[in-house]
């Protein structure tokens, strides 16, 4: 049959399966797409089903397009009534055939995130709620996160006056979005979950019509999606899960890995199906990958193997600093182009958004094109333009735009009409709009002026402070940190405004001869966040964090930032299977690769302004060293590392070498300890034998000792 041409052993066995529910534990590379739609196709051609009673559920909207695409070439049927889509776009058909018995009107709209933190801001005004309490992004996270657990509002846990609050504010919310008769994502499933759990007439309906349920990227279903499908599956439905528990990353979004076992225990899976023949990597990449996620003691278990060989071995790069990582990033990208490798096929990928920054610096000085996929570049994230925003007010009380971006963010009850009346003093007087705020009076002008206050009391404060300080400084008072600490998901806006201080050390640094003051720095991250990146269909570097790589491969891959802390994060460590996701998440970075594979970290990198010294990623040992090539020797500290620079244009390379303590060992230098293994000495004091050093082990924290007795080695 030539629908099943060309199928490996495991995927054949995959698409032919009798009719029962199945996991198909699919690993990178493997060919799920292929054999998902290649088993629908399958099953309609030999009459098991129709195309009206298969139900396939996929995660975007481009992989169901796909789907239909690849079933139209296999087979000469209409797709037209086929049920495939998103569980949001299925929940949607589903409510719209059935809008009466859910209780909402024929024309229901759905609120996009922006829609509904609108619609969350004026129920909180209704009810006189202070946001500075209940910030509307936290009241949307807790609707969405007890939406997305199959709560109500009379479900949500409330266990003292505060959650109680944030319990009520739901409901009202509930009741202003019946009122209006429109629907939030998560209410969509919500929704159509209560439909089915209610009308059983409705449920058997369609558990009749749906004999067979294909559900791609099986582990990063939520819970509420898992209980959907179960209500979905009749006596004589099966369901046909694909998916990879390696590669399960998104726990902060609600995905919950252990659907995968739940789901071998609630349907008696006899059929668990292994694809672990890779058509991507090489063979070294693929052995490194096994070895790493081998470490998760919570998996399936699988081991992905290749027929192309072993390719090439790991490099690995150790760099003195993260400004010495970026260059020789740039300088390895432009020798892969020429050699022949075009830049759109080398993907640069690091674990948090905010390390894009020294990395572009180092592309835009070296005139490298590159786009950041799937996110916006350093100074185009709205965080930092509005410290930017904040920085050209105290350098220049003219700048309107500026005064418009943050007069009211972080929010300070400054409205459109007062706005309005500030506009319209300002023409009169014809002054700018700072200017013009004495001119009014009552609560606007009260409201305005003390935000003119704050901008004039920074400018002051400013006086006599370094660079980086004036940033910081604004930062803290501004209210911008404060205000994105309040957000559930603000970690990553915090790690940006803390970055943008390292952007301002580092201009201080390259700039020694130049001009180094705010209004030089606010050129500088103008002429930066320019037109540099590079257009649509451009030969580009793709730059992305290892989250937004996931689904996409190249033939060379750089992993950067390889450092305890990083990658993993540091956040990993105070969350339940925190440190295995983000082995999770290596897993997939590495896995990214085709042919060629870099690992690099730094000994030390700017963090909020300072030098922090670091200690290679524990997931770096995990690889074993017969698959790796080190490009450079594991650094002792005792001399610069790296390759001699041709030219200046290094970011952040560092003008001096560590300070020395008085028995030969350097801030910043490699050890070994018996007890405590590898460190890296982040600090020393003291002469003679009273000299000690401050060494940070890692996992086993930061150590002071006695230099006379520690018996230290060079690591």
């Amino acid at each position: 049959m030539s629908l099943l041409a060309n199928l490996n052993p495991e995927q054949l066995a995959a698409v032919t399966l009798p009719n029962q529910s199945a996991l198909i534990l699919a690993g990178a590379g493997s060919g799920k797409t292929r054999v998902l739609t290649t088993r629908i196709a399958w099953l309609i051609q030999t009459g098991n089903v129709s195309p009206a009673g298969v139900l396939a559920v996929t995660f975007t909207n481009k992989a169901a397009k796909e789907m239909l695409t690849r079933i139209s070439a296999m087979l000469p049927i209409s797709t037209r009534g086929m049920w495939v889509g998103t569980f949001h776009g299925l929940c949607n058909r589903l409510l719209r055939a059935h809008y009466r018995d859910a209780g909402l009107p024929q024309l229901f709209q759905i609120l996009d995130s922006a829609d509904q933190l609108s619609l969350v801001k004026r129920v909180l005004k209704a009810m006189n709620v202070d946001e500075d309490r209940f910030p509307p992004k936290q009241v949307q996270y807790f609707i969405n996160a007890n939406k997305e657990e199959g709560k109500r509002a009379g479900e949500a846990e409330a266990y003292d006056d505060f959650s109680r609050r944030y319990a009520e504010i739901y409901a009202a919310y509930d009741e202003q979005c019946q009122r209006e008769g429109v629907v939030d994502f998560a209410e969509l499933l919500l929704r159509s979950f209560g439909l089915l759990s209610k009308n059983e007439i409705l449920r058997e309906h369609y558990q009749g019509r749906f004999r067979h349920i294909l559900v791609d990227e099986f582990q990063d279903t939520n819970r509420l999606q898992y209980r959907w499908l179960k209500l979905l599956t009749g006596p004589a439905s099966v369901i046909f899960a694909v998916g990879d528990d390696d590669q399960s990353i998104y726990a902060f979004r609600g995905a919950n890995v252990g659907n995968m076992a739940d789901f071998e225990r609630d349907f008696q899976v006899e059929n668990v199906i292994r694809l672990e023949q890779n058509y991507r990597s090489h063979g070294n990449i693929l052995d490194a990958a096994n070895a790493l996620i081998s470490n998760n003691r919570k998996r399936l278990g699988k081991n992905l193997w290749t027929s192309e060989g072993h390719g090439e071995p790991l490099r690995i790069y150790e760099a003195q600093t993260d400004g010495y990582e970026a260059h020789w990033l740039a300088e390895e990208v432009q020798a892969l182009n020429r050699d022949g490798l075009a830049r759109r096929d080398i993907g640069v990928l690091y674990r948090s958004n905010a390390q894009s920054r020294i990395l572009e610096h180092a592309l835009f000085s070296a005139g490298i094109p590159y786009r950041v996929y799937g996110g916006l570049r350093f100074f185009e994230r709205m965080e930092v333009k509005h410290a930017l925003a904040y920085l050209r007010l105290i350098a220049s009380s003219e700048d309107d735009s500026a005064f418009l971006r943050v007069v009211n963010f972080p929010v300070r009850g400054i409205g459109a009409r007062s706005l309005e009346a500030l506009q319209e003093a300002a023409k009169a007087g014809n002054t700018s709009l700072y200017n013009a705020v004495p001119q009014l009076a009552g609560k606007a002008g009260h409201s305005l002026g003390a935000f003119v206050a704050m901008i004039a009391a920074l400018r002051k404060e400013a006086e006599g402070l370094a660079l980086p300080e004036i940033v910081e400084h604004m930062l803290a008072k501004s209210g911008l940190l404060a205000h994105f600490q309040a957000e559930k998901d603000g970690v990553d806006r915090l790690e940006n405004l803390q970055e943008l201080v390292n952007a301002a050390a580092l201009f201080v640094q390259e700039e020694q001869d130049e001009q180094q003051d705010l209004a030089a720095f606010l050129a500088h991250a103008a002429l930066e966040a320019g037109e540099h990146q590079a257009g649509e269909g451009a030969d580009a570097l793709q730059l992305m964090t290892v989250h937004s790589a996931k689904g996409l491969e190249f033939q060379a891959v750089f992993v950067t930032g390889l450092e305890e802390g990083l990658f993993p994060h540091e956040q990993s460590r105070n969350e339940n299977d925190g440190l295995e996701e983000e082995r999770r998440l290596m897993y997939v970075a590495i896995t990214r690769a085709r042919a060629r594979l870099y690992l690099s970290f730094a000994q030390n990198r700017m963090l909020h302004g300072q030098t922090r010294y670091n200690v290679a990623s524990r997931f770096l040992d995990e690889i074993p060293a017969g698959l790796v090539q080190w490009l450079t020797p594991r650094l002792s500290g005792l001399s610069l590392p790296g390759p001699v620079l041709a030219s200046a244009r290094d970011a952040a390379i560092p003008r001096g070498l560590p300070r020395a303590t008085q028995l030969g060992w350097r801030v910043g230098q490699n050890v070994v300890h018996a007890k405590f293994g590898q460190g890296v000495i982040v600090d020393a004091e003291g002469q003679g034998p009273d000299a000690r050093v401050q060494i940070n082990f890692g996992r086993q924290g930061m150590k002071w000792l006695a230099l006379e007795y520690a018996k230290l080695s060079a690591a």
